[in-house]
């Protein structure tokens, strides 16, 4: 079983890495799931990494991400769970990083091959432009 399967209900700190940001080039407005200020999010406030830990519980962080309109959201790319079907659908762009991401411990240590990929979500034209230039992976554009 992979380390970020295991971990499943123990903690939701699993952090985006910055190499991530760097092919974006993005400063976000907000990141309601920061860690703290001396963190390397590109963000004034916070960016939406949501909770992985407990089933379907990124879902609520989800609906609010896609009725927001205008961001980028990290989920795992569980494309035969209903969740995904139901909610990630509705995101305009998808971008499939190339392998498996490496999230970040609360310790600062790198995260061994987690059991999923992952997609990030794209609302909004900046973010959709983004997903598109930053070279990391598979892109689509679904809508927007």
């Amino acid at each position: 079983m992979a380390e970020h399967e295991t971990c499943l209900g123990a903690t939701d700190d699993w952090y985006t890495p910055p190499d991530i940001f760097a092919a974006l080039k993005l400063e976000f407005d907000l990141d309601p799931c920061s860690p703290g200020p001396d963190h390397w999010v590109p963000a004034r406030k916070v960016f939406k990494n949501p909770p992985f830990g407990g089933r379907n519980g990124h879902v609520p962080w989800l609906r609010k991400f896609l009725k927001h309109g205008n961001g980028i959201a990290i989920v795992r790319a569980y494309t035969s769970s209903a969740w995904f079907h139901e909610h990630a659908i509705h995101a305009e762009t998808w971008l499939f990083p190339k392998g498996k991401t490496k999230f970040i411990r609360p310790d600062g240590t790198i995260g061994t091959a987690p059991g999923h990929g992952v997609v990030l979500l794209g609302m909004g034209a900046v973010a959709n432009r983004a997903l598109r230039q930053s070279g990391i992976g598979f892109f689509l554009h679904l809508r927007g």
